[in-house]
């Protein structure tokens, strides 16, 4: 069994063809290129809904937007438990399988949502079909991701999931909202969910079907794991390996205070300063456009000067101070000066993408775990959607919203504390010596 494993994971350092040479010196595994564009099209498609859906849901069944509140709030849920789902299972049944299962869960739920639910403007169809239909795209992403993880050379991991987030905000919400600007206008919004199905489903077939790699065709726990027992070592790896718990911590840290300050920022940056809809909007766009971008720059340069070098400075310590300048330059100058707004902006954005390297960090703290390390981390990545807002909903009152934005920037500060904690264990820091990949390492861990 032990050489069987072997002979699916060689070094992917070692393709032959130019193309693959080049997309290996920049970090991006050649095996896994359709599956990075497949996953960009997945993400267009799951992003086109991203700047009307709540309106849409309140005018074809909701009856109003708190109502269509509670519809993506079920969704949030459903989302939080994929993510931690999709790394599990992918221990278990294989990360190919688990993109498989995530791609019919959207399609299937999206479908009913829209020729049953809004059709028939069904509110309780809706809860249940959209609700459900959040189960779909963790699954098929994050399902990705552990396979990115499993193979990819230790030595530039940083840079493979740098281009994992580049393919992935990329697509949610950035070019999704892209296509519906054109769509919308031609095909109305219904339309152009109906061209969000197709999209998605393009891209998740080109993925499933495009990537010959066979890690991902296979389970990645040794075979004498069972399924409850994945599913309990998803969590109990928290206090089996506290660095894993840890780090899981830093990345509910990482975009907590992003999803916080989506709830009270706008009333301050449309009113208070005066900026309006339409400049905040276009501040918005700034900040998740730069993100894109820098994804992918932290993620090659992590490999160069260490993960937690650059989770440390350009991420906690970078976040800590450009929170602070979001928020108190555009109060202390005004509307006049919204260029220092979008300046501001643009560094919150970049230094969010300083965390990138927590998703390569993470998994290489228990090579032998993979998915339950990864679990954990896609479980942070949820929690963050509500600890920020539930961050907002206890302090705004009793400090107002300076305070708020004090509590996020300490918060960034203590994450940079914890991240000093988190250091490789030796046989991973010796495989990025050897170019050898987190299965690989795993797999020696297991048979030693």
């Amino acid at each position: 069994m032990e050489a069987c494993m072997n002979q699916v994971t060689p070094p992917l350092s070692r393709s032959g063809s130019g193309f693959a040479r080049v997309l290996n010196r920049w970090g991006l595994p050649a095996p896994l290129f359709l599956g990075y564009a497949g996953l960009l099209l997945f993400m267009i498609g799951d992003g086109v809904e991203s700047g009307f859906i709540a309106p849409f849901m309140a005018d074809n069944g909701a009856g109003t937007e708190i109502k269509a509140s509670y519809v993506i709030t079920v969704y949030g849920v459903a989302v939080m438990l994929a993510s931690w789902l999709s790394g599990a299972l992918s221990d278990l049944w294989g990360p190919r399988r688990v993109m498989m299962i995530g791609l019919a869960i959207w399609l299937v739920f999206d479908v009913l949502f829209l020729a049953v639910a809004v059709s028939g403007e069904n509110y309780p169809l809706m809860l249940v079909f959209y609700g459900l239909r959040g189960f779909g795209y963790p699954m098929f992403a994050f399902g990705f991701l552990v396979w990115i993880t499993a193979v990819a050379p230790v030595a530039r991991l940083g840079a493979a999931v740098g281009w994992f987030y580049f393919a992935f905000t990329g697509g949610l919400p950035t070019l999704g909202a892209l296509v519906a600007s054109f769509t919308n206008p031609v095909l109305g919004q219904y339309g152009t969910l109906w061209v969000s199905v197709a999209l998605l489903g393009l891209g998740g077939l080109l993925a499933i079907f495009g990537v010959r790699q066979r890690t991902g065709y296979t389970r990645l726990a040794p075979p004498d794991v069972k399924p409850v027992q994945s599913l309990v070592s998803s969590v109990s790896i928290a206090w089996k390996k506290p660095r894993v718990g840890v780090g899981m911590l830093v990345r509910v840290i990482n975009t907590a205070p992003e999803f916080g300050m989506l709830v009270f920022f706008p009333t301050i940056f449309i009113e208070e300063i005066g900026f309006g809809e339409s400049r905040w909007l276009l501040l918005v766009s700034v900040i998740y456009g730069t993100n894109i971008f820098f994804n992918l720059i932290f993620g090659v340069l992590s490999d160069r000067i260490g993960w937690r070098t650059t989770i440390f400075w350009f991420g906690a310590i970078g976040c800590a101070i450009s929170i602070l300048l979001l928020y108190f330059v555009p109060i202390a100058m005004g509307a006049e000066y919204y260029w220092l707004a979008l300046l501001v902006g643009a560094l919150y954005g970049a230094t969010l993408a300083g965390f990138v390297p927590i998703s390569a960090l993470l998994p290489s703290l228990a090579p032998e775990n993979k998915g339950g390390a990864m679990a954990l981390l896609n479980l942070g990545a949820g929690a963050a959607a509500f600890v920020g807002p539930a961050i907002v909903s206890v302090f705004l009152g009793p400090l107002g919203a300076a305070g708020v934005v004090i509590v996020f920037a300490a918060l960034y500060l203590v994450a940079a504390v914890m991240v000093r904690y988190l250091k490789l264990p030796e046989e991973t820091a010796k495989a990025i010596e050897e170019d050898k990949s987190l299965q690989e390492v795993g797999e020696k861990v297991v048979t030693t």
